[in-house]
């Protein structure tokens, strides 16, 4: 897609009320994402309202086809054993192998902390998701392209590797940063991240309904209370993860139901961008798009006010009992400030969602809560409006085993609630 082609879409799209395309608004210092069409979001492409779906649906089918794909997969699946050097440093294909590096280099983590492998992306390009909802996976006609897709999806664990890390511990990070409390707005506004203290009255986390109708609104008066001068505070949207939950796992987006996840993160990602960061906040404002929460009926002009003053993505991570394996890790915003992110674009039937991976550096700032309680709410942030460099803009995380306990200990059992905060 040329620069001519970029600009005469976006001059459509404008004509278009219903579609939101923002400007890409980097961070004072940040250096240009990892994206396509120059970081333009995909509703610039908007075609009789299919919020540019069809664009980024074919752009995800011409990624495939790219010969830098093949070669990063070639290089992972068929490449000698051991070790592989990277630009960024020695990468390992399997969990264990990195261990066995990180012992054999005595590489030691601080007191609480952990020295453990992390999976990072090690592709510099854009890569494309199509949601299990997209019609592409249901239709006859296209079952060729579906297979095309379930495919790249097996391969893109090929486009990874494990790197070493240290964790700190994040109730500690009055140690690594003088004066700054894990339980303080000041943390989320420099490191972005944050811990918090509830006590739900929320008795089943697996009955949707009822972490709707008490859960949501627990967590929306701890944002309040959280952060002195917010007036407003949504929350959206929530995941549970139980790999080990035997009822009915199935997700039913009509009913507000996520259903239950059996899956962990298993890459360094962020939720949002600079893109999506806007463009989810103004769907849930002014269409009620995929909104679990309150109801929103914001016009064009009550979103462009709200908006215009600062807010943010927050996500809570609540344990539904004490954390044992497979606990969430969160990596803080200074330590990749100036670092591009690489944008993956997520392909719904009505909308594109942006989520970002990166790349590795030994010098990323990582926190875990060792053992995190039911009562402890961790909090990351995922956007925030204010660009000018005075605040984190995000946090990025994945999770990670715990080698402190037994590799076959109960996995993590919490509710993810995202969430936007206004001021």
């Amino acid at each position: 897609m040329n620069e001519i082609n970029i600009a005469e879409n976006t001059e459509n799209s404008e004509s278009n009320a219903s579609v939101f395309v923002p400007s890409l608004q980097l961070t004072k210092g940040q250096p240009e994402p990892i994206a396509a069409n120059g970081g333009l979001s995909y509703y610039s492409f908007d075609d009789a309202g299919d919020a540019g779906t069809s664009v980024a649906l074919q752009a995800a089918f011409d990624e495939l086809s790219k010969p830098e794909r093949a070669e990063v997969i070639e290089l992972i699946e068929n490449g000698p054993t051991g070790p592989i050097e990277t630009k960024w440093g020695v990468g390992f294909r399997s969990y264990d192998e990195c261990v066995a590096y990180i012992k054999e280099q005595g590489i030691a983590a601080p007191e609480g902390g952990l020295a453990l492998p992390l999976p990072y992306t090690i592709y510099e390009r854009p890569t494309y998701s199509v949601v299990p909802s997209n019609a592409i996976w249901h239709d006859p006609a296209r079952s060729d392209d579906a297979n095309r897709l379930r495919e790249a999806e097996e391969q893109n664990r090929h486009l990874n590797l494990y790197f070493p890390q240290i964790m700190r511990d994040a109730r500690r990070i009055e140690e690594y940063h003088s004066g700054l409390s894990p339980n303080s707005p000041e943390c989320m506004d420099k490191l972005g991240v944050s811990l918090a203290h509830l006590e739900s009255k929320c008795a089943n986390f697996y009955d949707s309904a009822e972490v709707e109708r008490v859960f949501y609104p627990e967590i929306e008066k701890l944002l309040l209370d959280f952060f002195p001068g917010a007036t407003d505070a949504l929350v959206y949207n929530h995941d549970v993860f139980d790999k080990d939950y035997q009822g009915d796992r199935t997700e039913d987006q009509d009913a507000k139901n996520p259903g239950v996840n059996a899956r962990y993160a298993n890459l360094v990602h962020n939720d949002l961008n600079d893109n999506s960061g806007r463009v989810r906040c103004r769907e849930l404002l002014t269409k009620n798009l995929r909104n679990f929460g309150r109801q929103q009926n914001y016009t064009e002009a009550e979103a462009d006010a709200k908006m215009s003053r600062r807010f943010m993505s927050i996500n809570l991570a609540k344990p539904m009992e004490t954390v044992e394996q497979f606990p969430f890790v969160l990596c803080a915003w200074p330590s990749f400030a100036d670092q591009e992110y690489i944008t993956n674009y997520r392909i719904y039937d009505d909308r594109v969602g942006e989520t970002t991976r990166f790349t590795y550096r030994a010098d990323h700032e990582w926190y875990w809560f060792p053992r995190q309680t039911p009562t402890e709410v961790s909090m990351l942030k995922c956007y925030d409006s204010v660009t000018d460099g005075s605040v984190s803009r995000w946090s990025f995380h994945t999770a990670c085993v715990d080698p402190t306990v037994p590799r076959d200990a109960p996995c993590r059992k919490n509710v993810v609630v995202r969430s936007y905060v206004f001021f």
